[in-house]
């Protein structure tokens, strides 16, 4: 896939709200290579985004109009655009729209629908031929209804693309949503955003369950971005002395491992899912 060109860069204004600030802070090191403040995550976020944009090209022949859920500052918003598809943004924080105005070229089709997006699904129903679900499913307390709720947005043969942090990955110590017959005690806390607002870290056999009985087709499941990658336990200070392709390479050997090993030391997964035709 050609590299597309990253979004435009604002200049930072002190004037600008506290969600853009924050925003524009993550940017520099996901968008605009200041790897030295986080080289872990910058070099685990590349790698998703290159995972995530691949999958859409892949899945999403152009022009198709494709739907970003929790699309925040639209990392993947814009490159989705930049490769030829009308994308709708979606976000709970309606304000991070005009600071993605800003991100975005000239003459991209973005429309930007702010709120939660499955209170207008019936407005939607099957309007989509992807719908990108980012690091969005450990944040609610109901996964099950998530997918089911996100599956009737897609046209049949369409796709969605789930990135979610690897719930077999050794160092994951939340819970299993299987463990939670109730999981409504935990309705409390969903919706935040960034780490601390996790709540259940899917496992593989729970990811692919839940897809089955939300009607779906599971087309791929990919575990990647290992300790290294992430710079998980200190191996963030390797990152400067280590060759990023040297990365890049025990990434992908740790990628190929067999499953049972490839869920314990990868800490990330995309899942790429399909709606069935049916008749």
């Amino acid at each position: 896939m050609t590299p597309l060109p990253a979004p435009l860069r604002p200049t930072l204004s002190p004037d600008w709200p506290e969600s853009w600030r924050i925003s524009h802070h993550f940017d520099g090191f996901e968008l605009w290579g200041e790897r030295k403040a986080n080289p872990g995550y910058a070099t685990a976020y590349a790698q998703r985004r290159a995972r995530v944009l691949s999958a859409l090209a892949k899945v999403c022949p152009k022009p198709g109009r494709v739907l970003d859920i929790a699309a925040a500052q639209g990392n993947f918003t814009i490159p989705a655009a930049q490769m030829g598809h009308a994308v709708t943004w979606n976000d709970f924080r309606g304000e991070l729209a005009d600071y993605v105005k800003l991100k975005a070229p000239p003459g991209l089709s973005i429309d930007y629908v702010p709120g939660n997006i499955l209170d207008v699904a019936s407005d939607y129903t099957a309007a989509f031929d992807a719908v990108m679900a980012l690091e969005v499913i450990e944040h609610v307390a109901h996964p099950d209804e998530f997918l089911r709720s996100i599956a009737t947005l897609v046209k049949p043969g369409g796709h969605i693309i789930i990135s979610t942090p690897n719930g077999g990955y050794w160092r994951n110590h939340l819970p299993r949503f299987s463990d939670f017959p109730d999981p409504s005690q935990f309705e409390s806390m969903q919706f935040k955003p960034d780490g601390d607002g996790h709540i259940f870290l899917l496992h593989e056999d729970e990811m692919r369950s839940l897809c089955a009985k939300a009607g779906l087709e599971v087309v791929r499941h990919e575990l990647f971005s290992n300790t290294l990658s992430w710079g998980h336990v200190k191996t963030r200070l390797l990152h400067p002395v280590l060759p990023q392709a040297l990365i890049e390479g025990l990434d992908r050997i740790t990628t190929a491992l067999p499953r049972p090993m490839a869920r314990r030391v990868n800490a990330a997964s995309l899942t790429i899912l399909r709606c069935p035709i049916k008749g």
